[in-house]
């Protein structure tokens, strides 16, 4: 009698495995591999653990907090030219408006006036109401638009205060703040020291929230830091256990509430950073600052 192969190599290799683990030696060699496994990862743990322990640089998070514009900016001469083709396009594509079609009833009936055979008591539906030509409408429109007065755009004085968030309104602004390091002191983004069992974000939370005077209100635009800045102490304060610092940054921005000007904080456009930030960290800080 043939012995089934077919059938035999079509079964799993599971279902043998399962037989052979009921046995008194699969019972060992199981055992064996099973506590074998744990302790591989409970070892890589304690790895992990002492690795993570023994890293020689010093987590932070800032937060990169900006001020949107208030104002529309002033458009360049390729935009002037383009918003005057799109009007003269507009304008040969369109059809007349009401006001328009009222300038030609107001000129075909003056014309009616003036000829010999116009009887007036065609308008007899017109004696009760003031009649007011669409020409009238126009001059008085344009007499107020002459005493508007717009308010300006450019405040000299104002533009020049580099701690008020209401400076520059038609450019984005970055707030940084003062910073002590090694005694001396530096204008950095508002950052802080990672704690243990806090996530990135919420240092950068607590940095922005620890500001002097009133921390201004912002919104945060996600969980995940857009920049990383690495600095290395110098050779003579390095030390085994302090090598240097990583920054992790965060992106938020201002909320409607205006935030009080402070002597420690400052509002900046992109092209000023280089002026206050250290150059390394001003370039780390301008690559994620597109369309500023």
């Amino acid at each position: 009698m043939a012995v089934p192969y077919g059938r035999t190599a079509c079964r799993p290799l599971l279902y043998y495995i399962s037989r052979f683990r009921g046995t008194p030696a699969g019972k060992c060699v199981f055992r064996q591999l099973s506590t074998d496994t744990s302790l591989r990862r409970s070892g890589l743990h304690t790895l992990i653990v002492t690795e993570k322990q023994r890293s020689p640089w010093t987590l932070m998070a800032a937060v990169c907090l900006q001020r949107l514009p208030v104002i529309s900016a002033d458009p360049n001469p390729i935009e002037l030219q383009f918003g005057r083709l799109l009007q003269e396009m507009e304008l040969e594509t369109s059809i007349l408006s009401e006001h328009e079609l009222r300038l030609q009833d107001d000129a075909e009936r003056l014309r009616r006036m003036q000829t010999d055979g116009y009887d007036s008591d065609e308008e007899d539906y017109r004696k009760d109401q003031e009649i007011v030509l669409t020409q009238d409408l126009e001059d008085a429109w344009e007499q107020k638009l002459k005493s508007f007065q717009p308010a300006a755009r450019v405040h000299a004085e104002a533009d020049k205060d580099l701690t008020s968030a209401r400076r520059r309104l038609a450019d984005s602004l970055v707030l940084v703040s003062e910073q002590q390091a090694g005694g001396k002191k530096l204008w950095t983004l508002p950052q802080a020291e990672w704690r243990e069992g806090e996530t990135l974000r919420g240092t950068a939370e607590r940095a922005l929230a620890s500001l002097p005077d009133a921390a201004p209100e912002a919104t945060f635009l996600g969980n995940a830091p857009c920049g990383v800045y690495k600095y290395k102490l110098p050779r003579a304060a390095r030390t085994d256990t302090s090598l240097g610092f990583k920054i992790f940054f965060f992106k938020a921005v201002l909320g409607d509430a205006p935030a009080p000007p402070s002597p420690a904080l400052m509002w900046l456009r992109k092209d000023e950073l280089q002026r206050f930030l250290k150059p390394a960290y001003a370039t780390k800080v301008e690559r994620f600052l597109l369309g500023l």
